[in-house]
């Protein structure tokens, strides 16, 4: 079961529209003679400057979840809305470019391109937009500024910390200025001291931004720092398909 009272209450006071919506999403996955659905029905919506904790044991849907808000995997049933609209109404080619100028993905695995600098990596996503060279650079340089590299700007990842290298990976993810930032276990291979420094400056540069900010992690103490939580329960997964017990968002300080 869920703890503390249902999205639906706190939704109905937020201002404005939501960055970000399910909409009765679910996903079904064949696993032999079985069918998995780790959620069905879900229903979410995060407004600007929110920040929302997916918790919940390995292996009952948690990165699924992402990849489906992030417009990467296809929902069996359901819609996901960014900005208002409709990721899988739309082209392949005009969800990418939505992609790329509204979502930023942080990993567990920082995923930088070994051969270039920390300044190169954090361009990339500018330069895929057909960015010119010289401003891509310039707002990477001022984005690692913001995530304490400044220093770093002309380091490869193999001569940075992993904490280093996240902060990188942060600072790729917010450079385009997404609406949504979405983290799966971003300090998941990092010390407890490292994780709430790089948990820390994810929220506070994220806020700064006014993005949603949509994080899995198995970290307790770390999602209570975010202004929500939802946790997806293992009863959510039948040998039928049927719908589990149900999946609500709540409030993480309740």
């Amino acid at each position: 079961m869920t703890e503390g009272p249902p999205s639906s209450s706190a939704e109905t006071a937020m201002p404005g529209s939501p960055v970000l919506q399910a909409i009765g999403l679910a996903r079904r996955f064949r696993d032999g003679p079985r069918e998995v659905c780790p959620f069905s029905g879900l229903d979410l919506s995060l407004w600007p400057g929110e920040s929302l904790a997916v918790v919940g044991p390995s292996g009952v849907g948690k990165s699924t979840l992402l990849h489906l808000l992030g417009g990467l995997d296809r929902p069996t049933e359901g819609q996901v809305r960014i900005d208002g609209r409709d990721v899988f109404g739309m082209s392949d080619s005009a969800r990418t470019a939505l992609r790329n100028r509204a979502v930023g993905f942080v990993y567990q695995f920082h995923h930088l391109l070994p051969e270039c600098t920390a300044l190169e990596n954090v361009a990339m996503p500018l330069r895929i937009r057909r960015l010119a060279q010289a401003e891509a650079l310039a707002a990477a340089s001022v984005m690692l500024e913001r995530v304490g590299l400044g220093h770093r700007l002309d380091h490869i990842p193999a001569k940075l910390s992993g904490g280093e290298r996240q902060r990188v990976a942060i600072a790729r993810a917010l450079v385009t200025q997404p609406k949504i930032v979405l983290a799966d276990e971003p300090t998941g291979n990092l010390d407890h001291q490292t994780a709430q420094q790089v948990f820390s400056l994810l929220l506070e540069q994220t806020l700064t931004l006014g993005a949603a900010l949509v994080v899995v992690t198995h970290d307790l103490r770390l999602a209570a720092q975010c202004s929500r939580r939802l946790t997806l329960l293992p009863d959510a997964q039948s040998d039928t398909g049927a719908p589990g017990q149900p999946i609500a968002p709540e409030d993480a300080r309740a």
